[in-house]
């Protein structure tokens, strides 16, 4: 079950440039970089009152990221929900005939093990299921 908002990830073209202009518009630091290597990108991370923003740039040209950016511009991503289970979660939504992009979870950012749904069951939102890795 869709516990709650994780985060919201929006695609940038230059990270450290969104960096600074996000410390700005949110009143807070960055608490994070990180390279997701398996993704081709770089996230920044900030905490808000329980839900981080997470700020994605391709690190390599042939990234999704830099292909979502070159289709839509930068701007919203993704919206993440918390599951406890995500091997459950998934096997309920796919039974409700939501169709998932990954057969399988991987590791993402922030250390957890994520999967996405496909957007164009989501009203064209895509929506990222995200389990910390250490309860998995």
């Amino acid at each position: 079950m869709l516990q709650k908002i994780d985060h919201i990830g929006i695609a940038v073209k230059d990270l450290n440039a969104s960096i600074k202009l996000y410390e700005r518009l949110l009143g807070t630091n960055c608490f994070k970089i990180e390279t997701v290597a398996t993704e081709k990108v770089v996230t920044a991370f900030f905490q808000l009152e329980g839900i981080k923003i997470e700020l994605i740039a391709a690190s390599e040209e042939d990234s999704t990221i830099s292909t979502f950016i070159e289709k839509h511009g930068e701007g919203l991503h993704h919206i993440a929900f918390q599951v406890d289970d995500l091997k459950r979660e998934s096997e309920r939504l796919q039974v409700d005939e939501f169709q998932l992009i990954n057969e399988k979870a991987k590791s993402g950012a922030d250390n957890k093990l994520i999967n996405f749904i496909k957007p164009g069951l989501t009203g064209k939102v895509l929506i990222e299921l995200c389990a910390d890795q250490e309860f998995i």
